[in-house]
């Protein structure tokens, strides 16, 4: 019988630690190879982490509701060997214990644990988790940085903003009669009075529903857009009869030739990756005073998910991408996420998003910019209209396929020139499409 750790995995380039969901074993259940052992979140997706190995949980290290970085024991498995693989090694909350004391001198502590640092720690990183806290207490960035972190290289972990938070009036009080000798700017602005908490009447018979952690991050996310970028939308309608009788020519071919179905969402794309070609400066973020122009085109969709939340999965360089091979890319990436399967790395890097508001029977819509994206387009419904058009024997008017796109843009550093021509180029693009194209 040997002892080896499951780690927590590494999910992504930009993903350092993740917080602990459930544990969907217990201790002495036997775990197959690559079975699910638990489920964890970091700020991008929920993903289960499975078992590398074969054998019995012997012991859990990390309960629900834990913040583990990447390559940290969570769990010990029994398994079946000779040899002992990689020994077991403590708990965490060992290693933070000497830290915690080794930084005291330089803390002031409370009775009950709660600890307040004399000097800001304005680089340190936060956890999503401790992010969140510290929102729903009201708790400022100025405030946050006082907060003495007992995890590693100093890190605010949540047992420390527990503990904090239990004698925050009392240090409230103390700071309000000893203030600092030399305040900032910046704390100053960060000590600003919050938004006020708008009250809600709740009558008899109303129903209180309290938000998922997925909704709440929608939320914060699309508040934080809005307070960030001063949305401008622009609108144009575009001629796509000639997509939608190619589509309805090759589609069933398609399906028998690989295996998938062909919808519009890929055509989309094909023409929005290459008006951002046309438009590069559409394709950059906003980093203080400096525009970032990206080099790829990476192109994020909104997908509507079972429980109604969305999430938006990135096609990484779309324009290098043909017809088939963005469809496959589409559905694949579709299909994963309804089943909760996409990888944080998916959900990450996009330059550009687009949202099909078309698919819930809207013509056209206002989106809201993913951040620190600078421009979002809005898919609406094709629908058949009576239209002007142009014949060798003079103008007619015919049955046309017609639908909205909707441009919401950073008014910061795309003007409404840009960001009308961008659209208008999406436009273009679709209503010259070749009737005729191999596929």
């Amino acid at each position: 019988m040997a002892l080896v750790e499951l780690l927590m995995p590494k999910m992504g380039e930009s993903i350092m630690e993740a917080t602990v969901l459930s544990w969907l074993k217990s201790e002495g259940d036997t775990i197959e190879q690559d079975e699910s052992v638990l489920e964890v979140a970091t700020d991008k997706v929920d993903t289960e982490v499975p078992s590398l190995h074969a054998g019995v949980l012997k012991e859990i290290l990390a309960q629900e509701g834990d913040v583990i970085e990447v390559g940290k024991p969570i769990a010990i498995i029994a398994t079946e060997g000779e040899d002992g693989g990689s020994a077991p090694a403590s708990k965490p909350e060992a290693a933070p214990a000497k830290e915690e004391k080794a930084a005291a001198p330089s803390a002031a502590s409370s009775s009950n644990g709660a600890v307040k640092q004399q000097e800001p720690a304005s680089d340190r990183f936060y956890s999503p988790l401790v992010k969140n806290i510290a929102k729903e207490e009201g708790i400022p960035m100025a405030e946050l940085e006082t907060i003495s972190g007992s995890g590693k290289e100093g890190r605010v972990t949540k047992k420390d903003m527990l503990a904090y938070l239990e004698n925050r009036g009392e240090q409230a009080t103390q700071t309000a009669t000893a203030p600092a000798p030399a305040q900032t700017q910046t704390q100053k602005s960060a000590d600003a009075p919050q938004p006020q908490k708008v009250n809600v009447s709740i009558s008899a018979g109303d129903e209180i529903i309290e938000m998922d952690r997925m909704r709440k991050m929608i939320a914060q996310r699309m508040v934080d857009s809005k307070r960030i970028s001063p949305h401008v939308t622009s609108f144009v309608e575009a001629d796509v009869t000639n997509i939608v009788h190619w589509r309805n020519r090759n589609k069933n071919s398609f399906k028998e030739r690989e295996g998938d179905n062909l919808t519009f969402t890929p055509i989309f794309i094909e023409a929005v990756a290459k008006a951002i070609r046309d438009y590069p400066m559409i394709n950059v973020q906003v980093d203080g005073d400096n525009i970032i122009k990206k080099k790829d085109i990476n192109i994020g969709m909104a997908v509507a998910l079972p429980s109604g939340n969305l999430i938006v999965p990135v096609i990484r360089n779309a324009d290098q991408l043909n017809l088939t091979g963005l469809a496959k890319k589409v559905n694949d990436l579709a299909r994963r996420a309804r089943e909760n399967k996409l990888t944080p790395d998916e959900l990450s890097g996009g330059t550009f998003t687009i949202s099909n508001v078309g698919s819930f029977g809207n013509v056209m819509g206002t989106p809201i910019i993913m951040q620190p994206q600078v421009g979002i387009l809005a898919l609406g419904a094709i629908v058949k209209k009576p239209a002007v058009v142009e014949t060798p024997n003079g103008d007619a008017i015919a049955i046309r396929h017609k639908m909205f796109l909707s441009h919401s843009y950073d008014h910061r550093v795309v003007d409404g020139s840009l960001g009308g021509m961008v659209v208008r180029r999406v436009a273009d693009h679709l209503e010259r499409f070749e009737l005729n194209r191999d596929i």
